[in-house]
């Protein structure tokens, strides 16, 4: 049966069709909303919450081990996966409940269907054994799944990626991990804290490819620390079983090497879900990183938006509910605006590494010498060391005293790095991080005191006398 009269049909309900659909609908529109498998997409069932669950799990584990850091008796841990997986299970269940079911949508007035769904025409949907959907426009918000790469042996194997990791009874005894990114370290770190014995191989000459280099080796280095067997420059080129364990053939460097485990783990990187949609037939542009948008995320029909890791531009959960939201507004409002391509993210590690702007070396490229980089160890925090957390570090990147990027190795980073973005996003030098009030003691201070060192730099170039500097405890 045809259904008529949308303002909007969104395809997909991860979080940028979430996000979508919840504004549209207090914008007092019509709105219709597809999805072919599970309300939540890809941070709900195979990516920030399990994972993120996993590691507070693991975290505890690492706490009761190493607890003399504390002034108190370590004790191994008695460890069964089995109720570490159900809690997730438990947690993406009440995430469902709470907040990613259709019950709410409709509530607020969304018609959702769910099937696999079309584009028949410019402003027209077809939903499986729903019929045609039609709408002023479509919002495309299908996301990404986990990239497999091309080893022989590996699919005969079999695998685990992120989404299939969560649906075992136990984690296994022992993993290879194929893949060095957010993905791969994450997981990593997680099943080694939980006593999967634990390698993990990265391509590249480094795990964490596209955050700042030093940092990525020192978060390495801890890795290597808790047990986990990193291994760079590792090509896969065969996979095999043999009695009863998968064997992973590779080349490091020139040499040969094998690695044997209960289970494989791929962390390789996502590839767009572009197919079935009938982009092609519709005259929509996609390329290896998905559907081509512009600055406002339409697509090359005037009709049809896109947002999410299906647009290619940055593949977190963070970003697709923004990019939901700015596809609704520049689909409706008068006044467009185009996507911020400032996006802080973060990998969960811990400690956790937060990055928002360019890299040193991608600053120096694009700027040269003015560029420049104010470090921060955290060995000298106060807060890093009553929490015996102070291996990590802060890095602050400036043209012209200006903020353009940083790259926090920290506790909570994540959390962190907000108050960094805000300041890159408002063009504020670092010089005005000092004159805010933080808390003490917390790991922001060092924000201050970096900000403390740029003030007493420019005083000190005009010839000022500073007789006074930023508060700090024992200066």
């Amino acid at each position: 049966m045809a259904r008529r009269g949308y303002d909007l049909v969104i395809v997909g309900l991860g979080s940028a069709g979430l996000v979508a659909a919840d504004l549209a609908a207090h914008l007092g529109l019509k709105v219709a909303a597809v999805e072919r498998d599970r309300i939540g997409g890809d941070c709900l069932w195979g990516g920030c919450v399990p994972s993120k669950a996993l590691l507070a799990s693991a975290r505890a584990a690492h706490a009761m081990r190493t607890a003399d850091r504390f002034g108190l008796t370590p004790v191994e841990p008695l460890i069964d996966t089995k109720p570490v997986l159900e809690r997730i299970r438990r947690i993406q269940h009440d995430i469902e409940r709470s907040d990613d079911n259709p019950e709410l949508l409709a509530a607020k007035g969304v018609d959702v269907h769910f099937g696999a769904a079309r584009l028949v025409g410019p402003r027209t949907v077809d939903v499986e054994g729903v019929g045609e959907l039609h709408a002023r426009f479509v919002l495309l918000c299908t996301g990404s799944r986990p990239a497999i790469p091309e080893v022989p042996g590996l699919s005969e194997a079999g695998y685990l990626t992120s989404e299939t990791f969560w649906d075992q009874e136990r984690l296994p005894e022992s993993i290879v991990t194929i893949g060095g990114g957010p993905v791969g370290v994450e997981l990593s770190q997680a099943c080694a804290r939980l006593g999967v014995r634990t390698t993990l191989l990265q391509h590249g000459e480094r795990l964490l490819p596209r955050e700042e280099p030093a940092l990525a080796d020192r978060l390495g280095g801890l890795l290597r620390c808790e047990g986990v067997e990193v291994v760079t420059d590792a090509h896969a080129h065969g996979v095999a079983v043999e009695a009863g364990e998968k064997v992973v053939r590779a080349t490091v460097g020139e040499q040969p090497r094998e690695w044997r485990a209960q289970q494989i783990v791929v962390g390789a990187g996502r590839a767009p879900n572009v197919e079935g949609l009938g982009l092609g037939e519709q005259g929509i542009e996609v390329n290896d990183r998905g559907v081509v948008v512009d600055g406002a995320l339409r697509t090359s029909v005037r009709s049809v938006y896109a947002a999410g890791d299906l647009a290619g531009r940055f593949l977190f959960t963070h970003t697709a509910g923004y990019e939901g939201g700015v596809a609704v507004r520049n689909m409706f409002f008068p006044a467009r605006s185009k996507a911020t391509e400032l996006v802080p993210w973060c990998t969960f590690t811990d400690p956790e590494l937060a990055h928002v702007g360019p890299t040193e070396a991608e600053a120096r490229e694009r700027f040269g010498t003015r560029a420049r980089v104010w470090r921060y160890d955290l060995a000298e925090s106060d807060r890093a060391r009553t929490d015996d957390a102070t291996e990590g570090e802060i890095r602050i990147l400036t043209v012209r005293g200006k903020i353009v990027g940083a790259h926090l190795l920290a506790p909570n980073a994540g959390d962190l790095i907000g108050e960094l973005t805000l300041a890159i996003d408002r063009g504020k030098p670092l010089r005005d991080l000092a004159t805010l009030v933080h808390v003490y003691p917390t790991r922001s201070l060092a924000f201050a005191e970096l900000g403390g060192q740029a003030s007493y730099e420019l005083a000190d170039r005009f010839g000022f006398l500073v007789r006074s500097r930023p508060w700090r405890r024992g200066r």
